[in-house]
């Protein structure tokens, strides 16, 4: 059965903005919860790599029972995991432990609901207008993730930390209402009888291990794994970053640290659009090694602003993020035209397994650094743990310089944005 696509792309758009309105919870109220349960900043990334490690562990799953049933099922488990995790935190967590198991269980519901929302529209959507909707799909979880920031900002200066997640539970659950009252069940299932998933189907090795001898395809995945950590680790500890500056520079900044952590994740939407344009004119492969190079560049800026006006804070902050995702969809796409047809399908799940793998350890790895350079009081701490994050890009750059990988030339184009 074909349906008529514009009835459910802006109903799966508002769908995934709400579904993405817990991806900044932890991080705006990581300094209140650091400080109320006395947590290391190891801990405190610990909690936040929690939320990558459940998406890690349900995304396989999530994509292979996706060709066995309408996808439509897989998405309102997934609403109603993040539901349940971001009430979990709201109104059980009180230490370090409930935390990761309540953050996990966001982090599996997000899983359940952005690649299988994806699937959704691929099965309802005639074939020749598939990519302009996929398009606007990933790209709206820029727009999501900048709401999550804002929203949370604002209940938690309202109400209290607690508020923040038992509210903006209210996201994936509007998100779930969405998917069960408005997009209609496919007609005929994919699958009929009994459905068996076997751990190969789940972790396909074998093809991954093609996947990985190619090292075209294997390049694109390990630069994702690097640009990830890097933007997670980011996004993790912007806002305490932010309360750090205003305290340090001794003036008041324009914007509330988790207002400005919002707005500066709108710019990474044209940023990740353009960046594609720009790389299929001058090659992905060259694209993406600058893109690296530079966004370090002011990784390592930013952290030593601190001290300085707002103003200055602000544009380093802004230019981080926007070259931070120059590369996303570049990466992606890159991925998708180098994978060899047979384990194109396999090679995007590993693609997406080892990102959200790096998103897992940015985080910890930032605040880790953070404890081991003195504390998130200090200056060159926070040197010191923005250096920890971004030097990954450039030794991705070096490594795959000196292997040739970027003077390899790639067949086809496609434009593919997150």
């Amino acid at each position: 059965m074909r349906f008529k696509s514009t009835n459910y792309t802006p109903l799966m758009l508002m769908a995934q903005t709400c579904a993405l309105l817990g991806f900044a919870c932890y991080a705006v109220v990581l300094t209140t919860l650091q400080d109320e349960w006395h947590l290391s900043n190891l801990q405190s990334g610990l909690i936040a790599s929690a939320f990558f490690f459940g998406y890690m562990l349900m995304v396989p799953l999530a994509t292979a029972l996706t060709d066995r049933v309408d996808a439509k099922k897989i998405y309102l488990i997934g609403g109603l995991l993040a539901t349940v995790g971001l009430l979990g935190m709201g109104l059980l967590a009180d230490n370090f432990w409930t935390a990761l198991i309540f953050m996990a269980l966001n982090g599996a519901g997000l899983a359940g609901t952005y690649m299988p929302g994806l699937k959704i529209l691929s099965d309802r959507i005639k074939t020749g207008e598939l990519t302009r909707h996929i398009a606007f799909y990933t790209a709206f979880f820029g727009i999501g993730t900048g709401f999550s920031y804002l929203c949370s900002g604002w209940i938690l200066d309202a109400l209290g930390w607690r508020y923040v997640f038992g509210l903006i539970a209210l996201g994936p659950f509007t998100a779930f209402l969405i998917v069960l009252l408005l997009i209609p069940a496919l007609t005929h299932e994919k699958w009929h009888g009994p459905i068996h998933i076997r751990l190969r189907d789940i972790f396909p090795v074998d093809k991954w291990r093609l996947v990985l001898q190619d090292k075209t395809a294997s390049g694109f995945i390990f630069g994702y794994t690097a640009h990830s950590i890097e933007l997670f680790a980011s996004r993790s500890w912007i806002v305490a970053f932010f309360g750090f500056c205003a305290i340090a520079s001794g003036e008041p900044f324009l914007l509330t640290a988790t207002t400005l952590a919002g707005v500066i994740n709108f710019f990474g939407v044209p940023s990740s659009i353009l960046g594609n344009e720009i790389a299929l004119k001058i090659g992905r492969q060259k694209w993406i090694c600058f893109v690296m190079l530079t966004s370090a560049i002011f990784g390592v800026a930013l952290a030593l602003s601190t001290g300085q006006s707002w103003w200055l804070i602000v544009s380093l902050a802004i230019g981080h993020a926007m070259f931070i995702m120059a590369d996303s969809a570049t990466l992606t796409a890159g991925l998708v035209v180098s994978a060899k047809e047979g384990v194109k399908g396999a090679a995007m799940g590993l693609h997406s397994l080892m990102g959200f793998g790096g998103g897992l350890l940015g985080p910890a790895i930032f605040g880790f650094v953070l404890d081991l350079t003195g504390s998130r009081t200090s200056q060159i701490s926070w040197v010191w743990a923005y250096a920890a994050v971004v030097v990954w890009g450039i030794l991705f750059v070096i490594y795959e310089r000196r292997s040739g990988w970027v003077s390899k030339p790639l067949k086809g184009q496609i434009n593919n944005h997150r």
